[in-house]
């Protein structure tokens, strides 16, 4: 398993780094993302699903942090 921070990142560019970060993975590989409440939170689970990835959870890590896990 990868894990990624992108709690720092805006949007466009927390999908672009996550999305960098699967190409390198193989198929079957999961990816811890952390990230921000608001946008990065709707946008990168959202993303992800529509290029083919399969998000498998989404939890509330507190203080305005979420922990998504997505399989390739």
């Amino acid at each position: 398993m990868k894990f990624l921070d992108i709690t720092s990142e805006t949007c466009p560019m927390t999908f672009v780094k996550v999305k960098l970060a699967l190409a390198k993975m193989d198929v079957g590989q999961e990816l811890e993302v952390m990230l921000k409440a608001g946008e990065p939170l709707e946008n990168v689970p959202r993303s992800c699903e529509e290029q083919g990835y399969q998000v498998l959870s989404i939890d509330d890590c507190g203080d305005g942090k979420h922990r998504v896990m997505i399989k390739k």
